[in-house]
């Protein structure tokens, strides 16, 4: 069985919980979640049980954590794309496009329609809501976003509207969806 190395406790624990998740991860997608065992998870991570065990009770935790993992890694994505952009709206368009372009390449499977009902779910969204109302929030104070409606139901519409993306296409026509996203958060004239 390989041993991952690494240089501090610290990381090797990191390694560990990542190279578990991945194996998980990738048994659940070739195999379906009824026909993995904590014991293929084990082999395929290069750990013993006993090793796997000590970083997780159940296949659920790996699952659970593997998701929220990857919550994070969107989050910061969308973190990213709008805080290199100038403008309050080339930040909000930034990050609609990220939304979008997200929501059109997720996975559905039902495993990870499962996972998204966990408190982690619940909490990045809690995140990308604060997220989107600061960003829209700006927008009304710069004039760019309309002012007639509160920035946190803003905020709703846009992952609302955004949500449409899952069915479609193409990534030309996410992008159309955040332009027509776009044209609703403009200020009344």
């Amino acid at each position: 069985m390989p041993t991952i190395w690494t240089d501090t406790v610290e990381q090797h624990r990191d390694a560990v919980r990542d190279a578990v998740m991945q194996a998980a991860a990738g048994l659940v997608a070739e195999r379906g979640v009824g026909a993995v065992t904590m014991s293929q998870v084990a082999e395929r991570a290069g750990i013993s049980r006993a090793t796997l065990y000590r970083y997780f009770p159940d296949l659920q935790a790996v699952l659970v954590e593997w998701h929220a993992q990857h919550l994070r890694a969107h989050l910061t994505e969308l973190r990213r794309g709008a805080e290199a952009a100038t403008t309050a709206f080339e930040r909000i368009e930034a990050a609609l496009t990220s939304y979008a372009l997200m929501a059109r390449s997720q996975e559905h499977s039902e495993v990870v329609v499962a996972l998204h009902s966990g408190d982690h779910a619940a909490n990045a969204q809690h995140e990308l809501i604060a997220f989107l109302t600061r960003l829209l929030s700006e927008g009304v104070a710069e004039g760019v976003v309309r002012s007639d409606v509160p920035p946190a139901d803003l905020a709703l519409y846009c992952l609302a509207s955004l949500n449409a993306a899952r069915g479609v296409s193409s990534q030309a026509a996410a992008r159309r969806l955040v332009g027509v996203t776009l044209c609703g958060l403009q200020p009344n004239r």
